[in-house]
């Protein structure tokens, strides 16, 4: 915010640098492209991973379902730590929406006995998949993804004005360095008497 001040003070300054002025231009227009900018990249991230996210979900609420598993065989709890989500694994059978009869390994929320129903997700093939994504969760993932949108965006204004400040130091420098040529380094007295 200095830096804004200063542009309104030294604009009438003899000692004010062009790299100067262009430097309090280039902190102006990141401020304002973070202030401005930044909030509407971050709506359009949410819009957009909302309604990428909504079509997946309404792929994968057409192409799966669920049924009824009957439990063949209980297994022993699983241990903690382990991929499995819940405490048991079960052997049973289901019934596709096909109408094929299909048997693999399913874990369980609680302990069963055979002959004991389940529900569980099945893909159009009947092989067993995961829940399909519901609306809660849409809504946090797009909004985790406009947030990072957002960071993102302002990282980049930071980063183009970092940039642009480096290349106007090495001209300033390099300005200096043919000016102090130009004088000497005596100043520009040589051959004056004190």
């Amino acid at each position: 915010m200095r830096t804004i001040a200063g542009l309104w003070r030294w604009r009438g300054n003899p000692l004010c640098r062009t790299t100067d002025r262009v430097e309090g231009w280039l902190a102006l227009a990141a401020v304002l492209l973070m202030t401005v900018g930044t909030p509407a990249v971050a709506l359009w991230g949410t819009r957009t991973a909302h309604e990428t996210l909504m079509g997946v979900v309404r792929e994968q609420q057409r192409q799966r379902h669920q049924v009824w598993a009957t439990v063949a065989q209980s297994t022993p709890p699983v241990a903690e730590g382990s991929d499995v989500d819940s405490g048991h694994l079960v052997n049973a059978t289901w019934t596709a929406v096909d109408g094929r009869t299909h048997s693999g390994t399913v874990a369980a929320d609680r302990p069963t006995e055979p002959g004991d129903r389940l529900r569980v997700w099945v893909d159009a093939r009947g092989e067993l998949s995961a829940r399909p994504l519901d609306a809660a969760a849409v809504s946090s993932h797009a909004a985790l993804a406009g947030v990072g949108t957002a960071v993102a965006a302002a990282g980049l204004v930071e980063t183009a004005r970092r940039l642009l400040m480096r290349r106007l130091m090495a001209r300033r420098y390099t300005r200096w360095a043919q000016e102090w040529a130009r004088v000497g380094p005596d100043g520009g007295r040589a051959g004056q008497s004190n």
